[in-house]
């Protein structure tokens, strides 16, 4: 008989075992996530003191930088805890624990992209009726329906996972994954892979249908406009969110869209430090530096904060 109550602790592998190349790469980790936090605090707070910054568009891009701060903090300082003390082991409940707010983190996220994209839709297609339909009433409904989509994406794989049976204690991943997991199980695992992969696509295919319709009226009717200088500028109001839609899409298929956990390329890993790590440091960039009202914004904050400064 196979005694399942021994696995109380789960052992993460982590990236590597040499010691230099942890080193680096825990310097990596700990600028990025630094970088990502005040880069994303930084819109919150421009967002929030800037009364010319008030409108739907920002308030959903003040949520995502929220989002973006949840999602990396979900998994990079338990990473970066464990490389310094050299613990590498996380409890069953722990590691359920942390899946389930990088699932409805990153769930939300790409819900928050698709409302994002229909309101670049408003904007570019509705401009007259914008302030109108994107109300704050209804700015409100719609994160909050962001959030519910993505807590009834990961309730119902991982209501399943917690009934599983474990033999294994070794997760070949830097933080809890439910592929790396389902390796260590005892019970047959088919239907749940089925299930992740079904929630997975689910969610890709309805965000992505929501961004791929907002886009094509967009492009029909930017199309439509007179002069190459109206089209250059109506593109401009969305092409910082075509990027990290980009960026968001192509690292969740890459990661997430593939038939088996059995089949997992070590690749992964690397792709997922991209999107843990690399993305939420980028996405305030993209905004900011593409986005004229943003970086006035900052500068006239910056000024304020040094006039003060040097009064006192």
């Amino acid at each position: 008989m196979r005694n399942h109550s021994s696995v109380t602790m789960f052992i993460l592998l982590g990236l590597t075992n040499d010691p230099q190349l942890e080193i680096l790469i825990f310097v990596f980790l700990l600028i990025t996530y630094l970088s990502s936090i005040i880069g994303n605090l930084t819109i919150i707070v421009l967002i929030l003191m800037d009364p010319h910054l008030k409108t739907a568009m920002y308030f959903f891009l003040q949520n995502f930088s929220f989002l973006e701060i949840s999602f990396t903090t979900a998994c990079v300082p338990a990473y970066l805890y464990m490389i310094s003390s050299g613990d590498k082991t996380i409890s069953i409940g722990a590691c359920f624990g942390q899946i389930f707010f990088i699932v409805l983190f990153g769930a939300t996220d790409f819900f928050l992209l698709a409302v994002m994209s229909y309101d670049r839709y408003v904007a570019i297609c509705k401009p007259l009726h914008y302030v109108t339909i994107m109300n704050s009433r209804v700015c409100r409904i719609l994160i909050i329906n962001c959030w519910v989509s993505g807590l009834l994406i990961i309730s119902p794989p991982l209501s399943l996972g917690l009934r599983l049976e474990f033999c294994g204690s070794v997760i070949d991943h830097y933080y809890c994954d439910a592929s790396p997991i389902l390796n260590n199980s005892c019970s047959d695992t088919w239907f749940i892979e089925q299930l992740i992969v079904a929630c997975a696509v689910l969610t890709l295919i309805l965000t992505l249908v929501g961004v791929a319709v907002s886009y094509i009226c967009i492009i029909r009717m930017i199309l439509r406009l007179p002069s190459v200088q109206q089209r250059k500028k109506a593109f401009s109001t969305c092409s910082s969110h075509l990027i990290v839609v980009s960026l968001s899409y192509g690292s969740a298929i890459f990661v997430y869209v593939q038939p088996s956990a059995k089949n997992k390329a070590a690749m992964d890993k690397v792709v997922s430090l991209l999107a843990t790590s690399v993305a939420p440091l980028l996405n305030p960039f993209i905004y900011t530096l593409r986005n004229k009202q943003v970086r006035e914004s900052f500068h006239n904050t910056l000024k304020r904060f040094i006039f003060i400064s040097k009064r006192g």
